[in-house]
């Protein structure tokens, strides 16, 4: 499948869906996957602080249900925020009323979306939201030969362009970010993939080996450090 340049690099953006209408869910499930998130989704608040609680790094956005079986969206919203979480909330509800949007605003959502939509309006809020700036910005990360700019999506090795997919951009990425730091396999995969990826697949040595084999025909030396039974570490 082939994916534009506005799109391919949100292989490894990772969205959580809280909504208990599971065909709603599922449909945007698949649509979002479509667009090339990584998406779980939750049918309720309890699971929906359950998966948050599991969560590594945050996600990069949240669409979240005003109506949950057990208990209302804005309480949830609340609770995310109260957190100390800075991640963006979109709110879908079926209200339409000015106090419903006032409400949910006032929660700490960033955005609302009334029942029904478009979900090209969905993508395009979505797209919206992650364009807006969330602490502080994204520097080039720098170790030894290897430079990878998040912003221009670029992997550079002494100063020559490494070409990779998304989810080796992705996986370089996150192990930069904790350089030194041992990641779990169990990790990694949250991050980068769904929640039912299947734990059993070897997708990530396989991503871990064709980053090396670029990095390596670019002139860099073996910084990803393989320990067996653990994880994956990226020496300084």
């Amino acid at each position: 499948m082939e994916w534009s340049k506005s799109t391919w690099y949100l292989f490894f953006m990772r969205l959580l869906v809280v909504e208990d209408n599971e065909k709603l869910a599922a449909s945007l499930k698949k649509g979002l996957q479509q667009e090339g998130y990584a998406v779980d989704a939750a049918g309720s608040a309890a699971d929906a602080r359950a998966l948050l609680s599991m969560m590594s790094d945050d996600y990069d956005a949240i669409l979240l249900d005003r109506m949950l079986p057990d208990g209302d969206g804005v309480a949830l919203c609340r609770s995310i925020r109260s957190s100390g979480r800075i991640v963006p909330i979109l709110m879908l509800t079926a209200r339409d009323g000015v106090s419903d949007r006032v409400h949910g605003l006032d929660a700490g959502a960033d955005d609302y979306l009334t029942k029904p939509f478009s979900f090209d309006e969905l993508a395009a809020r979505i797209r919206a939201l992650l364009r807006r700036p969330r602490g502080p910005v994204q520097m080039t990360l720098r170790e030894g030969e290897i430079e990878l700019d998040p912003g221009t999506r670029e992997i550079r090795v002494a100063g020559t362009v490494v070409p990779m997919t998304a989810k080796e951009f992705g996986l370089l990425e996150l192990l930069m970010r904790h350089a030194g730091q041992v990641l779990t396999r169990e990790q990694i995969t949250r991050r980068l993939w769904d929640q039912e990826f299947d734990a059993g697949s070897n997708v990530v040595e396989v991503h871990v080996k064709n980053v090396r084999r670029k990095l390596a025909e670019a002139g860099s030396n073996d910084r990803i450090e393989t320990l067996r039974g653990t994880g994956y570490r990226f020496k300084r």
